[in-house]
């Protein structure tokens, strides 16, 4: 697979003089096309700030990001992008906002009725595609949500903390949607979480990354097979990956 992302130099200050926070970088990423990349890290650590870089929605104080050789200099429209709260607005059904996606990138609504379709059904919300926001749990809006962000086929997903506030059991139950979905097309996702056990569970590549400021610490391929389920969860080799993450962060004092 060819390098997708290229992150160069990247850096993030806020603030000047002595109100000047060196919050992230300098660090160099490459990240491939079709892969399932999460970075994981100690809160505060910057991976939020990351996140935000590369959807063109926060500039970096120096370095570059480059999508397939092209330079990052605004908000990107052409990916996908779910956040620890999700977006989805009130006033519009599971269905409708799921369809506010299309309307905003001007693609033809009529020719995604399947598609929208099939993935409600992906995640078993089918049945509630006619019912708001406020009527759903908090992990059928997270799933809503992530059909939101995937509907248009993006080629690349940032996910920021999408799971954060859910309770274990949900979790569970959307890592299974978010694995399911991204095997289907593969898609590029760049995945931010504190959990060990998820990016292991999720990940074809684990970054790690420091406390603040936030810089790669090192990188870890996750050799187990998809779909990470029950069995793989269980197996002498994922608990070899955690427990040698837990070790990195056990020598930061963070675990």
């Amino acid at each position: 697979m060819d390098q997708f992302i290229k992150i160069n130099s990247l850096k993030k200050v806020f603030g000047e003089g002595e109100d000047e926070v060196h919050a992230f970088g300098p660090v160099d990423i490459s990240i491939k096309s079709g892969e399932f990349v999460s970075v994981l890290g100690p809160s505060g650590c910057g991976k939020s700030t990351l996140m935000l870089m590369m959807a063109g929605l926060l500039e970096p104080t120096s370095g570059e990001i480059y999508f397939d050789d092209k330079s990052v200099s605004g908000p990107k429209n052409d990916i996908g992008i779910m956040f620890q709260d999700n977006t989805l607005v009130p006033w519009r059904t599971v269905e409708g906002n799921i369809k506010l996606q299309l309307e905003l990138r001007n693609l033809d609504i009529s020719k995604y009725k399947d598609k929208i379709f099939n993935i409600l059904k992906s995640v078993k919300l089918e049945d509630f595609a006619k019912r708001y926001p406020s009527e759903l749990s908090g992990g059928m809006q997270q799933r809503a949500a992530f059909c939101q962000a995937m509907i248009h086929e993006p080629n690349t997903i940032l996910l920021d903390e999408p799971l954060g506030k859910l309770d274990a059991m949900t979790r569970e139950k959307i890592r299974s949607d978010i694995q399911n979905l991204w095997m289907i097309n593969k898609p590029t996702v760049i995945f931010v979480t504190h959990s060990i056990e998820e990016a292991v569970q999720l990940s074809s590549r684990v970054i790690l990354i420091s406390p603040r400021p936030g810089i790669v610490d090192r990188e870890i391929n996750i050799d187990l097979p998809y779909p990470r389920d029950l069995s793989v969860k269980r197996s002498n080799k994922f608990f070899e990956y955690v427990h040698e993450i837990q070790e990195v962060f056990h020598e930061y004092g963070v675990i």
